[in-house]
C-alpha cells in the first residue's frame, strides 16, 4: 500500500464493547446501587445532619451528572471524587473503598458483550501495520477494572495502549488525552484517525488535530439513563463520510483517507 505506520484510536463503549439497553439500564443502576450502600455504611459527619438512606442515591446521582458535565467540558472528576461529594451532601465520612468495591462487584457480574465485526476490525488494522489504542471515558468506573474486561473480550492482544480518562486530568472532547494518547504511540495526528460512536469523539479528534475521525453508528440503542447522561440531543452528526454503519468498514475508509493528500 506504501502508507507509513499511522495511528487508529478507538473509543470503547458503544465502539468496541456494550450492553443491550436492558442490560445497560441494570448496569447503571447497579453502580447507584453500589454508592447508595456505601453511603448507608459510611458512619455520620460529625456536626451535620445524616440524610436518611432513601435520599442517599440522590446525592450520587448528583455527583455523576455533575462529573458527566465536567467531562463534557473535558475535565476529569474521578470516582472517589464523586463519592466524597456525595458523603459530604448526605452527611456521611466517605468509606470509598466500600463503594469501589460494590462497583467492582457490579463490573465483575456484568457481560460486556463485543461489538459485532470488532475483533475483524482490529485484527485487519494490524495487518495494515497501524498503531492501536483505546481512548476512553471512565466516568462511572475505573478504567482499571475495565482492563479485565478487554482482556475477555479478546482486544488487549490487539491494543497494547489503553488510555482511561479517570487517570488523566482529561477527558473526551479535550485534546489533551487524544495527545497524550499519540504520545504514548510515538504518533503524530495528521497521520492518525480516530473511531468512535458519540460527539466527544470526533469533536476531541477535531480538535487535537487527527486527519479524521470516523462515527461509527451500528450500536446506536442506548438505555434511557445512559442516553440522558451521556447523549448530546443537540449535536449534529458529521457528513455521511465520516460515518460507518459497520466496524468491518473501518479499514478501507482509513485506507482511502490516508491515501489523500494532507490539506493543511
Amino acid at each position: 500500500m506504501g502508507l507509513r505506520l499511522s495511528a487508529v484510536t478507538l473509543d470503547f463503549w458503544h465502539t468496541l464493547a456494550y450492553l443491550e439497553p436492558d442490560e445497560e439500564e441494570a448496569y447503571m443502576r447497579g453502580l447507584v446501587d453500589a454508592a447508595r450502600a456505601a453511603l448507608a455504611e459510611s458512619p455520620p459527619r460529625a456536626g451535620t445532619t445524616s440524610l436518611p438512606e432513601g435520599q442517599l442515591a440522590r446525592c450520587y446521582e448528583r455527583a455523576l451528572a455533575e462529573a458527566v458535565a465536567s467531562a463534557n467540558e473535558g475535565r476529569t472528576v474521578t470516582l472517589e471524587t464523586q463519592f466524597r461529594r456525595a458523603a459530604e451532601w448526605a452527611g456521611r465520612e466517605p468509606r470509598y473503598d466500600l463503594f469501589l468495591a460494590g462497583i467492582e462487584r457490579q463490573v465483575r457480574a456484568t457481560r460486556f458483550r463485543r461489538a459485532p465485526g470488532a475483533l475483524e476490525m482490529l485484527a485487519e488494522l494490524r495487518k495494515d501495520e497501524h498503531h492501536l489504542a483505546i481512548v476512553s471515558n471512565t466516568v462511572g468506573e475505573p478504567g482499571a477494572l475495565l482492563r479485565p474486561v478487554l482482556h475477555d473480550l479478546g482486544i488487549d492482544r490487539y491494543v497494547a495502549t489503553q488510555v482511561f480518562s479517570d487517570e488523566h486530568p482529561w477527558t473526551k472532547p479535550s485534546p489533551e488525552i487524544f495527545r497524550a494518547t499519540l504520545a504514548l504511540l510515538g504518533e503524530a495526528p495528521e497521520r492518525a484517525v480516530h473511531v468512535g460512536d458519540g460527539w466527544s469523539d470526533v469533536e476531541g479528534a477535531r480538535r487535537a488535530g487527527f486527519r479524521a475521525s470516523l462515527l461509527y453508528e451500528g450500536l446506536p440503542q442506548y438505555a434511557e439513563r445512559y442516553r440522558a447522561l451521556f447523549v448530546r440531543a443537540d449535536w449534529v452528526p458529521p457528513a455521511p463520510e465520516f460515518r460507518v454503519p459497520q466496524l468491518t468498514d473501518v479499514p478501507a475508509r482509513i485506507r482511502a483517507i490516508l491515501s489523500e493528500p494532507v490539506s493543511r
